[in-house]
């Protein structure tokens, strides 16, 4: 992938998908941008907030992502002479000069400031604040929102689906065939590895991320296969390369002899399908190392679990381990539930150690609330291999980010609404997470950029922005000031570099694990506190009536 260096040891990559481009936006941006220009107001220094309203999925909580590909695009920022006669075109009357302008174009005079990727975050407080330009900066906001609103509800999405499975769950993103279009896939991957998933089964994802992979064969590669005289290649070597076994097939038939004479799984099953046997065998001699096999193509029970267990004992007489199998149908709880009863009694009556411990993995349109059933019901599964609700965030279609103007060549500005939810928190604003005494968080407050920061062991008013009613005294033990510096064009002052994408999963592990149980609950989960100081609350509340319109009655 190209990369661009903006000044000496520093060099960030183009944005993964070449369609972020600055034609990436919405046209009434481009208008702006020209009107703005008509008028001569495109270089006044104005300063947007990015966040959103409310909460996805009826939680209290969000994770922030999409942050390392908005910088990407910054550092990347440039129309080409193409784009720029598309743009002219689109314009009704575009003059000529506007287009030299927009030739000059770059992030070279742009500073965002942004929560680090991969934190919960809450609504109202900025993600992102973006000072520049405001011609420029407009530019930026359809971009921003598309690779941060996706981004964030999928992570959200992942994280949920985390806390319902437990630490211990193996979860596996299987979602690249139903995700809406190749960058719904690639992005629903990263964020979902971001979000706690432990691996994806997106070959290209994992390229591009490093994103380790997870897969095993399809009911297709089971029914291909008519009976074990396909097998032509029937010799395996011993996993420590000293012995060679000529015939394999014939090992696993008198394997699955075994498991059929064996009291413990006796009534269980009489014969199992064939065809299915050569397939396992096949698949086995591929993967000696890594044998999981899908088993739910004919019977589970009947034949699926035998015919897995044939060949797994079969490699294991030559040194290999069987890695497990995977249920993609029926009632998952009973059938986990009895596959682990069967292997438990091969490895007592057989003598195969670890054999009840093989890893039991399920999939089938699994959700957030089919895995807390199953945890409700009781179950044996190891390894949830989740994909469609996952990555089509199915039960909400979007975050809801906005990009509003709250200053101005420094004039405080704000959106107002009959909707109170919709008016903006005006002027540039420094925000605070703020610890009490057990460590978790207790609120999330902003202030104005003048005001002295909050201070450990010192008590501190917290407003509701819009409910006077709404306000407490903090007396934080722990204050953690949310956004820092991630971009300052070609300026040569300090700002926080890029993260790897594992380190900021391990943030968002490390703050969810830090999140009071409350909030973090599925049913009824407490909100958590979001403020602003004693001087911005007065603050909004007078631009709020200045700004208004008073009403005249007759």
């Amino acid at each position: 992938m190209e990369k661009k260096s903006l000044k000496p040891g520093r060099v960030v990559e183009k944005p993964t998908n070449p369609m972020v481009t600055p034609l990436l936006n919405d046209l009434y941006q481009f208008t702006m941008a020209y009107a703005y220009w008509k008028a001569g107001k495109q270089s006044e220094r104005s300063v947007f907030d990015l966040y959103f309203r409310k909460n996805p999925f009826g939680g209290e909580y969000t994770i922030f992502a999409g942050l390392e590909e908005c910088i990407k695009f910054l550092a990347n920022f440039k129309l080409t002479d193409e784009e720029i006669d598309f743009v002219r075109d689109s314009l009704p009357g575009c003059e000529e000069a506007f287009c030299d302008y927009l030739r000059g174009l770059d992030c070279s005079d742009i500073e965002v400031y942004a929560v680090s990727e991969g934190s919960v975050v809450f609504p109202k407080v900025p993600l992102l604040r973006i000072e520049g330009p405001v011609a420029v900066v407009q530019l930026l906001e359809t971009p921003f929102l598309n690779l941060i609103n996706y981004a964030s509800l999928v992570a959200t999405n992942a994280a949920r689906h985390r806390f319902v499975a437990g630490k211990s769950k193996l979860l596996l993103e299987f979602g690249a065939r139903r995700a809406q279009g190749p960058d719904g896939a690639i992005s629903a991957s990263k964020y979902c590895y971001l979000g706690g998933f432990d691996a994806t089964s997106n070959v290209a994802a994992g390229k591009l991320f490093g994103i380790p992979l997870r897969g095993t064969h399809s009911h297709a590669f089971v029914s291909s296969f008519m009976s074990l005289d396909e097998i032509v290649d029937k010799a395996l070597r011993s996993s420590d390369g000293k012995t060679t076994c000529e015939d394999f097939v014939n090992l696993v038939q008198t394997c699955l002899a075994k498991i059929q004479n064996s009291s413990s799984v006796s009534g269980i099953f009489s014969e199992t399908n064939k065809s299915e046997l050569a397939a396992f065998t096949s698949y086995a001699l591929a993967f000696p190392s890594a044998f999981l096999a899908l088993v739910d193509t004919y019977d589970v029970m009947k034949s699926g679990i035998p015919n897995f267990c044939a060949v797994a004992l079969a490699l294991n007489e030559l040194g290999y381990k069987a890695v497990g199998i995977r249920l993609d149908s029926g009632d998952l709880a009973y059938l986990s539930t009895e596959a682990r009863k069967f292997f438990c009694g091969i490895e007592r009556e057989l003598n195969v150690p670890d054999f009840g411990k093989m890893i039991i993995t399920a999939s089938n349109d699994l959700n957030e609330e089919t895995v807390d059933a199953l945890n409700k019901q009781g179950h044996e599964v190891d390894a949830f291999g989740i994909g469609t609700n996952l990555v089509t965030c199915y039960s909400q279609a979007a975050l809801g980010c906005v990009f509003k103007l709250v200053e101005i060549n420094g004039q405080p500005r704000i959106k107002l609404s009959e909707d109170v939810t919709k008016v903006s928190i005006p002027c540039k604003k420094r925000t605070y997470r703020l610890f009490g005494k057990e460590g978790y968080p207790l609120v999330d407050i902003m202030t104005g950029e003048n005001e002295p920061p909050p201070k450990v062991g010192e008590r501190l008013l917290c407003r509701h922005p819009f409910n006077e009613s709404k306000r407490a005294y903090v007396v934080p033990q722990r204050v953690e000031e949310l956004l820092k510096c991630y971009w300052r064009g070609n300026a040569d002052e300090a700002r926080e570099e890029l993260e790897p994408l594992k380190e900021i999963r391990n943030r968002c592990i490390k703050q969810l694990e830090n999140m009071r149980p409350d909030h973090m609950r599925r049913l009824n989960p407490t909100p958590y506190k979001v403020s602003v100081s004693a001087k911005l609350y007065d603050f909004i509340h007078f631009l709020w009536l200045n700004e208004a319109p008073v009403g005249e009655l007759h």
